[in-house]
């Protein structure tokens, strides 16, 4: 389980274009579970939790760290924007490969 605070950035990739950028001292921790967890692409299953509200996406690459997807629902149910503070717990999923 890793848990952490950052600010909500936003990045023009793929919707909803706002992320939670995972801190520089937790990347390698993560890198080192995508080893197993990654499914392709730099992506990583995570289950993840801000505020009350709890959700499961996949950490996006970008560059030298993961930022985490904060979904449209998740930000309304939250009252979340661009450049507020978040506190963030998340674990990374197991991919079952056959």
């Amino acid at each position: 389980m890793l848990s952490f605070e950052t600010d909500i950035i936003e990045w023009r990739g793929p919707p909803p274009y706002l992320f939670a950028p995972v801190p520089d001292h937790l990347v390698g921790e993560v890198h080192y579970a995508a080893r197993e967890a990654s499914y392709g692409w730099g992506m990583v299953p995570v289950k993840a939790q801000i505020g009350g509200t709890e959700f499961t996406t996949s950490l996006f690459r970008r560059g030298d760290t993961y930022v985490l997807p904060i979904k449209v629902a998740v930000q309304r149910a939250e009252g979340l924007g661009l450049g507020d503070r978040v506190a963030v717990t998340m674990e990374i999923s197991r991919v079952i490969r056959r």
